[in-house]
């Protein structure tokens, strides 16, 4: 069959159609295609921050290229898992500029690991530690080869790092795994876990009171009165029961049971936090930069074990409340939302484009992404236990007035690990 044509022989269904209509639609880009393209042209010279294949390791990629050269915040154009065609240049010529600093912080980074084991320092991950450290030292000093200071500034971070005062995770394993303390320990254990429950009464104060004005106009009096009736403690009754501390995220078994000591961890892979060790418990506060506000290991360690068999699994009454509002609030996540800090933390969450995509189209959402937003009220409580359970350790309290900000800001803490999540898996589909 003949196209009818026009006089000038173009075909009469295109007439009045723009040439930009016409013209095929080009396709987005994936991010992570575009960093290993501009990451190959910088060569050997940035070698120690990529793997065997040649491309940038995923900790070069999350603490140095995007926050550092990328910079996604100011150039949300380089923020998707794909990138528009017409930036994937732009996103390219930024690598390839930071070739001459890249090049000096992989210097920098082969300069602190020979430093670092010359000193026999073996806690925590070196990439996690020092590649942004190395970064700095890069742009105020270029390469070390050529600074006679090298050796000098190497150990200024090191000392930096690791020279922080309290407790180590190393010196943790050494109390733990002790055969001189393993008596003492199980006996706490067992007493912490054999201690008859705690009595409550009635309720005479509600969350919801408090949780209503506590975003614009947060009152002491009514969290002091929460605390006061243990509304914590109250909320705590039925996490012992089958299923319960699951449905919160807690666990993954079916009922929690008594922890063990433990003698390793690794924060990539801990467990839930009702199913972890003494010693998975403790790990990431040793590991992070507030463990100088830490007790000694050995009072740690005890009152871990004795915190294990208290309800919520946390020492304070006040950790105990907040997560009682946690859960409150979050119910909103789920479900209708009730409530003033509810419909704050519900509206946050809809704002997100990857949860308005996964409930639109959940066929273009890998499994992982789509598991992460219908299970987000779980996430959000397990780290806002995590974050309780920190307050607890450092002996910080939280203040009426800033509890919002815990409130908000452990849901805007989600929402940055999945988004994170999401763009990796796309990434991943995509060059696949």
């Amino acid at each position: 069959m003949r196209v009818p044509t026009c006089a000038d022989g173009e075909p009469a269904r295109l007439r009045g159609v723009s040439t930009e209509a016409r013209a095929p639609v080009a396709k987005a880009v994936p991010r992570g295609l575009l960093i290993d393209r501009a990451w190959s042209r910088l060569g050997d010279a940035v070698a120690p921050l990529g793997n065997g294949a040649g491309r940038p390791l995923a900790r070069t990629v999350k603490l140095i290229l995007d926050p550092l050269v990328l910079r996604p915040v100011l150039h949300p154009e380089f923020a998707g898992g794909a990138v528009r065609p017409e930036h994937a240049d732009a996103l390219c010529d930024r690598i390839t500029a930071a070739g001459p600093v890249l090049a000096a912080t992989a210097a920098w980074f082969q300069v602190l690991k020979k430093a670092r084991r010359r000193a026999g320092i073996t806690d925590g991950n070196p990439q996690d530690l020092y590649f942004q450290r190395c970064y700095e030292l890069a742009t105020a000093h270029g390469d070390p080869r050529l600074d006679p200071k090298a050796a000098d500034r190497a150990a200024a971070v090191l000392a930096e790092v690791h020279d922080q005062g309290g407790p180590t995770a190393a010196g943790l394993r050494a109390f733990v795994t002790d055969p001189a303390n393993a008596a003492e320990l199980a006996d706490l254990l067992a007493a912490a876990w054999s201690a008859p429950a705690e009595p409550v009464g009635p309720p005479a104060t509600d969350p919801a009171a408090f949780l209503d004005t506590c975003a614009t106009a947060p009152d002491q009096r009514r969290f002091d009165a929460l605390v006061a009736d243990r509304a914590g403690t109250r909320g705590a009754a039925g996490l012992a029961a089958p299923g319960a501390a699951r449905a919160h995220g807690l666990s993954d078994r079916d009922v929690p049971r008594r922890p063990e000591l433990g003698d390793t961890a690794a924060k990539q892979h801990l467990p839930k936090p009702f199913d972890r060790s003494v010693v998975e418990r403790l790990f990431g506060p040793l590991t992070n930069a507030h463990r100088d506000a830490l007790d000694d290991v050995p009072a740690l360690v005890r009152r871990e074990i004795t915190r294990t068999g208290r309800p919520w699994q946390l020492a304070e009454e006040e950790g105990r409340v907040v997560l009682v509002l946690g859960r409150e609030a979050s119910a909103g996540l789920v479900g209708p939302a009730t409530g003033d800090a509810a419909t704050r933390l519900r509206a946050r969450w809809e704002r997100e484009a990857y949860v308005r995509r996964a409930a639109r189209m959940p066929s273009a959402v890998p499994a992982r992404a789509r598991a992460d937003v219908l299970g987000v009220r779980e996430a959000y409580l397990r780290r806002l236990w995590v974050r309780a359970h920190g307050l607890e350790l450092r002996r910080e309290t939280v203040p009426a007035a800033g509890l919002w900000d815990v409130l908000d800001g452990v849901l805007r803490s989600v929402i940055l690990d999945q988004r994170d999540r999401l763009r990796s898996a796309l990434e991943r589909r995509a060059a696949g």
